[in-house]
């Protein structure tokens, strides 16, 4: 009996420290959460939607909030979609904010087929927001994609202030990660230059630093659809900036083998729906060869698991901003960078087997 008691005693003794050790463990494992914000052009699904649900799923990223900005669509497109998306998803506790809805340089949208034709485009002709009308507001562009009333709102307060107060009240925790346009985080920086000091980092999908651009000779969309907020982001004093720029881009594609595969992992109907009506889909239908790209995708794979960069180098970074045949450039100095360039991690290359897992992560789930 005296040592049954005694056992007893030790089994105790063993799960109290047990306790001791797995409820410190368990807060600190809470504590590293990595706090973030996402700032998109948002469309549905590959490229910026699975982005987004890939930081929301990851078990590492507190997904502070999604910044509504102009590029692929409108913000009040992108609002609805990203809306839809959360509601979908299951995620309605992940705040929507609405942004800048216009680029820097005034009329831009009426000009643009004229600057194609005086300063060249490349293959892709791609004019996001300025290749349709604007809604009329999100509710309306949200009721004649979704058929149906949206149950999420977006907040009250804009998207450039939301990103002010989150990195004031969160200095030195907090990732931008920027994959539509530079227009949320220039007027983030308008109302407060000394948020460049206290976010963690920026990674971005943007630029064509040693490759061709996509919709210009030697522009990547997101930065030619504004170049004068680019410039004025790329050269704040953030702490870090990391670009996944086309030239690590171009070599992640979506082929027609993994596309099937994706589509085979859908059940839920909403997402099914979304995904008949993906840009890329009758494309790959029709022809066996096709395939695309995965873009933002890339900026979240990097911020969920860094070691998907097998490849990087930091150098000064700048944009052309001039209103001419080289408007919206990005480029890159091995030597030194003009005055007030900074220095940023450019990726180019990644490792494939860590990244496609993230995806179809997101898939099983739909």
């Amino acid at each position: 009996m005296e040592m049954r008691n005694d056992f007893r005693k030790f089994c105790c003794i063993i799960s109290a420290l047990a306790l001791l050790v797995l409820v410190p463990l368990s807060r600190g494992q809470a504590a590293e959460k990595e706090k973030v914000i996402l700032d998109t052009d948002m469309v549905e699904l590959l490229d910026d939607g699975v982005a987004m649900m890939m930081l929301a799923q990851a078990p590492n990223i507190q997904l502070e909030g999604v910044t509504i900005v102009f590029g692929n669509t409108w913000v009040e497109t992108g609002t609805a979609a990203a809306i839809r998306q959360l509601e979908g998803m299951g995620r309605k506790d992940i705040p929507v904010f609405m942004g800048v809805d216009e680029p820097t340089r005034k009329g831009r949208f009426d000009h643009m087929a004229e600057e194609k034709r005086l300063y060249g485009q490349n293959f892709d002709s791609h004019r996001g927001a300025a290749g349709y009308p604007r809604p009329a507001s999100w509710q309306r562009a949200y009721r004649e994609r979704y058929r149906r009333e949206p149950e999420l709102r977006p907040q009250k307060e804009a998207a450039a202030d939301f990103i002010v107060r989150t990195l004031r009240e969160n200095p030195g925790e907090v990732t931008l990660v920027a994959i539509g346009s530079g227009a949320n985080l220039a007027a983030a920086l308008e109302r407060d230059p000394s948020i460049a000091g206290l976010a963690k980092r920026v990674v971005y999908m943007a630029g064509a630093f040693m490759v061709e651009g996509n919709v210009m000779p030697h522009a990547e969309f997101n930065v030619w659809i504004d170049p004068e907020s680019a410039r004025k982001v790329y050269r704040a004093p953030w702490k870090e900036q990391i670009f996944l720029p086309l030239d690590v881009c171009n070599t992640a594609k979506l082929s027609h083998e993994e596309y099937q595969k994706l589509t085979e992992k859908i059940r839920q109907p909403w997402a099914k729906a979304m995904w008949k009506d993906y840009w890329a889909g009758p494309l790959f239908r029709q022809d066996p060869g096709f395939s695309s790209y995965i873009w933002d995708v890339l900026a979240a794979a990097v911020v969920i698991d860094p070691q998907v960069i097998t490849r990087e180098e930091t150098l000064p970074v700048d944009v052309n901003d001039q209103y001419g045949p080289g408007y919206g450039d990005t480029m890159a100095y091995r030597g030194f960078g003009p005055e007030g360039t900074q220095k940023a991690r450019i990726v180019f290359e990644v490792d494939q087997k860590k990244l496609w897992p993230m995806v179809e992560g997101v898939f099983d789930r739909l």
